[in-house]
This record gives structure tokens, sequence and C-alpha cells, in this order.
């Protein structure tokens, strides 16, 4: 029996019953350190794929840079996804992560009627805080490489559990809808059909561009670019370009922090 009424567990039994012919395997455990570094293991020993692996709750979850989180039970949708990506092109794969952010915004526009969009690469955000994180992970590179999809999104947390200030939840933002096995099954069909239409098109990223640039409150945006190494960019966010770079005043930026710039 749990304790908090507002945060049900999930049920595997009634996932596995309705979940998209897409996925081969669906699993959901009480706790484990970081779903994603439980499915990169996984993908070295096994030629598991589409699999996807659910926590109630994340003692060492992982984010961009290597950032460290910690998952309160039960109030969060904390998922990866195993795939095996056969015939892409390895600069393709830059796209992964965008793809994965349009298939949570649309799944929280028609779950919750929340206005989401994107913060370049994949922060979901809702008013300008951060409600879901996206983190991609390579587990065996080459032609046919295996990768992880890892989601976390912040369903029913507090002010007083939210990681940091600039977050925020469903709950919090005033979702009609914070049932997460409606969640969960949402985003799994989403993410189903994005990457059944990708690779329906052979991997071509001009309808992925199209419906990313919709959904992308950075584009047009004056913002500043933290990059690794500590070179920082600061101009206007034009474009993302055919392998999910950001353009701000013509340069292209595979990585780094942005911030969206207060209007002069």
């Amino acid at each position: 029996m749990y304790s908090n009424l507002d945060r049900p567990p999930l049920s595997a039994a009634d996932l596995r019953r309705g979940l998209d012919p897409y996925y081969a395997e669906l699993e959901v455990v009480a706790e484990t350190g970081s779903t994603n570094a439980d499915l990169l293991a996984r993908a070295s020993s096994s030629d598991s794929d589409r699999t996807v692996l659910i926590a109630e709750a994340q003692t060492r979850g992982r984010g961009r840079h290597q950032r460290v989180w910690v998952s309160p039970p039960q109030a969060q949708v904390a998922m990866s996804v195993l795939l095996r990506l056969r015939g892409i092109d390895p600069e393709q794969l830059g796209w992964l992560p965008l793809v994965t952010g349009i298939a949570v915004v649309d799944t929280v526009r028609n779950v919750t009627d929340i206005d989401a969009n994107l913060k370049w690469p994949n922060d979901v955000l809702v008013d300008g805080r951060k409600l879901c994180g996206i983190l991609v992970e390579v587990a065996t590179p080459g032609p046919d490489p295996a990768v992880v999809v890892g989601v976390g999104l912040n369903v029913t947390l507090s002010e007083e559990e939210l990681p940091v200030p600039e977050a925020t939840s469903l709950s919090l933002a005033g979702a009609e809808v914070t049932d997460r096995m409606t969640l969960v099954r949402a985003l799994l069909r989403e993410l189903a059909s994005r990457l059944t239409a990708w690779e329906a098109a052979n991997w071509s990223t001009v309808d992925l561009a199209s419906a990313y640039r919709e959904r992308c409150s950075t584009l047009g945006a004056r913002v500043r670019a933290d990059l690794p190494g500590g070179d920082i960019i600061t101009g206007v966010a034009q474009d993302v370009d055919e392998n999910g770079r950001l353009l701000i005043d013509g340069r292209a930026v595979s990585a780094g922090d942005v911030t969206h710039l207060r209007a002069q």
C-alpha cells in the first residue's frame, strides 16, 4: 500500500498491456541509480532493442555535462529507452535528442493542455521554467548504433522538492492531468510515431527540422551560449542546421549551456 494518494505507483502489467507495438519490452523498478546507466550496461551485454526501463525513484540520475539529480519516489516519469538505429548516418544522431524533445512537448500539450516548448537543444520549458530534461547516450557506435534515450519529466514535485528554483512540475504549472500511467503511455506513443516516421524517411531531417522549429522558443531569441572549454558566444539564435546544431549569428554550436537573454 502506498502512502501518498497523489503519487500512485505505476503498474508494469497495465503498461505492457497497452504498450505500443513499436516496443519489445517494458520494465518498472522501484529504485535504481540511473535508468540510462542500466540500459547502457544492458546494450553492451545483450542484443536488446526497443526496451523501456522506468524507475519509480532514481538516486544517481544523469543530465547533460554529467550533472547528477535525484528523483523523489513516484513524483516523476524517470524513463529510458534502448534503441538500435539501423542504417542511420552517425552525424544524424545529433537529431535524436531533438526528436525526443518534440515527442515530450507534444505529449505535455496534448495530455495536460499546458503550452510547453523547447529550449535548444532539448530542455522542455513551461513559462521559462524547466519541466523535463533529456539525455541521449551512445552505447555502441558504428553504422547501426545502440543508443539510450533518457527522459526525466517532473510530474507532482512541490516547490520544495524541485532540484533548482528554475525548474517546475506539471502540478505546479496547473496541468489538467498528472496521472503518470497516462503520461507514460502517451509519451511512448509519441516517441514511437516520431521514430517510425524518421526511419521511414531514411533518416531525413527535413520534416523533423520543421517540427522542431515550430516548438523551439530559442530560435529568434538573443542568447548566450557557454561552450565546453570556457568560450562564450552571444547573439541571435537564427536556426538549427542539418545536424541539429544551433546557429548563433552564423556560428554552429553543437554543445553548451544556452541562456535566453532579455531583449534590450
